[in-house]
């Protein structure tokens, strides 16, 4: 008796850690502040990085975390809500030499990039 008295607290304690590990392992869940959850958030940004880049084919994209909720302000400087997306991109310029890697965000609304920084129109 004296014995398992011991190791309830034990038990109890490990039992209350159960959900937190849970929970980290999955993705928030779709709110309509932020939009749904881009499961598919590489080949979004991927496919929008192949339409602005001058040379899509050489680009080296590093992935630097999972898309987390946030806000970027848009063309009219308005904020919009979404999921952040940071990444770094080395791809060739016009002069076909590497630029060396540069860090962006995109920002993901429904399924596509809404806003992004660190890059230049051209």
């Amino acid at each position: 008796m004296q014995r398992a008295a011991k190791f309830f607290p034990l038990f109890v304690a490990l039992l209350a850690l159960l959900p937190v590990a849970g929970e980290a392992q999955s993705p928030p869940q779709a709110s309509s502040l932020y939009g749904a959850y881009p499961e598919n958030y590489q080949e979004i940004v991927t496919g929008w990085l192949n339409a602005a880049l001058v040379d899509p084919k050489s680009v080296k994209v590093k992935w630097l975390g999972p898309p987390r909720p946030g806000e970027l302000p848009v063309e009219n400087k308005k904020k919009v809500a979404g999921y952040l997306v940071e990444f770094s991109v080395n791809a060739r310029n016009i002069f076909g030499a590497y630029t060396g890697s540069q860090k962006h965000t995109a920002l993901l609304r429904d399924g596509q990039v809404v806003s992004a920084t660190g890059f230049v129109a051209r």
